[in-house]
């Protein structure tokens, strides 16, 4: 049988090749090397509450998270740790700050790697030599992470501010401390709440060492502009082949960080797609209401598996050429529509059709991908002009 012929391109075109990083391996997830670049997020229930916790990373993995991070500031948190560690469905790093004993904890936990902050760790530099022991006898991968925040007194009165050079200074010692015992299974983060300061801190470090790097903008902020904050850092080093594993920052619900983790991946073509809604941002030519066909049909759609690219158009100027270029797409105006599959149109539709022929249509066009073995990539509807 042929297969059918998708609207996006089957070869995905690079920006750039990826910078050659060592490897670590991060529970089940390879992170650096040819390993694709990978998303994760934070939980922001008490890690202590297991049960929340646990909900929380569920719902994170079914929304496509591949490596969750869980907080543990008390020993109550460090106590729950094996639980979490061993119930969650994908790899958990504890997250460290203040008090080393809690590196050792999250360790002997289990826990797929442990995050550390050098810059708020008091004599963290005087436990490197025990906690690259534990951590090698246990094959597990240490995250150096520094943030702009909590960067190192002595960084600060040398730099004035946390600097890129201030950032990537602080990550650089503390790995060299690492290597001092033979301690390599390393990624590091140098994050910032500037995306220009934080850009530059990755590009210096990419170029100083060959560590996975862990992107982030810390304190992005609320959604909407987080959301920008991050994807203007990420989509600047992630052209230039910067990034091994990225964390959206925002003061949303965590799912919203890999929503958006995903669909600046999926835009830059390192993560394969599954629906793509193309719909036009409407002007004074639309004879039909676009934003209403968009998210009907957005929402008729919702969970499908395939990568389908899917065109709602509201006036006769790209209307056409657009649903053409898609897997299937409607051009609206005169109070119906005209139905395009594979860039042929097959019906006109009254205007209160269109969204149940579309729907129609995409499931025909979907159970044939999926007959045809077409392989989906994950979640995401992307709307464009």
């Amino acid at each position: 049988m042929t297969a059918i012929s998708l609207g996006m391109p089957s070869v995905p075109t690079k920006l750039a090749e990826r910078r050659k990083s060592r490897q670590i391996q991060v529970g089940t997830v390879a992170v650096g090397g040819d390993a694709p670049v990978s998303v994760q997020s934070m939980t922001t229930t008490r890690t202590s509450d297991i049960g929340a916790t646990l909900q929380q990373i569920a719902e994170l993995t079914a929304s496509g998270c591949q490596i969750v991070r869980v907080a543990c500031p008390t020993q109550d948190d460090a106590d729950a740790l094996p639980v979490i560690a061993k119930k969650s469905q994908i790899p958990v790093i504890a997250d460290i700050h203040f008090q080393p004993k809690y590196v050792f904890a999250a360790i002997d936990a289990g826990c797929a790697a442990v995050r550390v902050n050098p810059g708020n760790i008091k004599q963290f530099d005087d436990k490197v030599k025990e906690i690259a022991k534990a951590a090698g006898d246990a094959g597990t991968p240490i995250r150096i992470g520094v943030n702009a925040g909590s960067l190192d007194r002595r960084l600060l009165q040398k730099y004035g501010k946390a600097t890129p050079e201030a950032l990537v200074e602080s990550a650089l010692w503390e790995a060299s401390l690492f290597e001092e015992h033979g301690f390599r299974d390393i990624k590091i983060s140098v994050k910032h709440n500037d995306p220009v300061v934080m850009v530059n801190a990755y590009r210096q470090l990419a170029a100083q060492c060959d560590y996975p790097l862990h992107l982030g903008v810390t304190e992005a902020g609320p959604a909407f502009q987080g959301t920008i904050k991050s994807a203007v850092a990420f989509g600047a080093l992630l052209s230039e082949g910067i990034g091994d594993t990225i964390r959206v920052s925002l003061s949303a619900p965590p799912v919203e960080e890999i929503k958006v983790g995903n669909s600046i991946l999926e835009s830059l073509n390192l993560k394969p797609r599954r629906l793509e809604i193309v719909s036009c941002p409407s002007c004074g030519r639309a004879q039909v209401d676009v934003y209403k066909l968009a998210e009907e049909v957005t929402a008729g759609l919702d969970g499908m598996e395939v990568p389908l690219r899917v065109a709602v158009m509201g006036c006769v100027v790209n209307g056409p050429g657009e649903a053409r270029e898609a897997d299937l797409g409607v051009a609206s105006g005169n109070g119906k529509g005209q139905i395009f599959v594979k860039g042929e149109v097959i019906k006109t539709v009254p205007e209160s059709k269109i969204v149940e022929t579309l729907i129609e249509e995409a499931m025909k066009i979907a159970e044939q991908m999926e007959k045809d073995g077409v392989l989906s990539g994950e979640p995401e509807v992307s709307v464009a002009g």
